[in-house]
Formats: C-alpha cells, sequence, structure tokens
C-alpha cells in the first residue's frame, strides 16, 4: 500500500463519519425546533389569536383599559381605532390594538 491509498481510505472514513454526525446534529436541531415551536411559538400564536378575537367583540358601551392603563367606557367603534369616554364628555381616539376589555366585564361574559 502507498501512502496515498492510506491517505485516502483515512478521508474516506473521516468523511462518512462526518456525515454520521452532522446528519445528528440536524435531527437534534429539528427536535430543537419542535419542542420550541410548540412550547412557546404556538401558545404565543393562540393567545395573540384569542385577544384579537376579543378586540373584535368590543361594542359601544363596553368598558376597556388602554395599554396605558386609562379606564373608560366605548362611544364609538371604528375600522381602526374606538373613542373612548374616560370622563363626562371627554374622549380620547385609541388604536384598537391598546385596548383591553375591563377585568370587570371580562368576569361578566
Amino acid at each position: 500500500m502507498t501512502l496515498l491509498s492510506v491517505l485516502l481510505q483515512a478521508a474516506d472514513g473521516a468523511g462518512s463519519s462526518f456525515l454520521g454526525s452532522s446528519g445528528g446534529m440536524i435531527v437534534m436541531m429539528v427536535a430543537l425546533f419542535a419542542i420550541m415551536y410548540f412550547f412557546m411559538i404556538r401558545p404565543q400564536q393562540k393567545k395573540q389569536k384569542q385577544l384579537q378575537e376579543q378586540r373584535n367583540a368590543i361594542k359601544v358601551g363596553d368598558k376597556v383599559v388602554t395599554a396605558g392603563g386609562i379606564h373608560g367606557r366605548v362611544k364609538e367603534v371604528g375600522e381602526t381605532y374606538f373613542i373612548v369616554e374616560i370622563a363626562e364628555n371627554t374622549r380620547i381616539k385609541i388604536e384598537k390594538s391598546s385596548v383591553y376589555i375591563s377585568p370587570e366585564d371580562a368576569q361578566a361574559k
């Protein structure tokens, strides 16, 4: 046997073990992503969907809380906003994405 044939055999053996270990690494990465998806991403998506459904169900007269902590009652519902009365004759325009249903109303429903 020549030195060249010995080196080729060693390289061939190392190449197959390299592919085997990278295949195992790929399986491990896929398993890790699946775990992250089912324990982190999917529950967050469900929570966002539920929150969006609650916002779409808000109607005139419902009590709401803004992201800033302001409590009020919905007086008008727009495409992307609510007009919320926070005191007598004091109304503010709030984006739908920053409005949450009031805890008192959530328990009543």
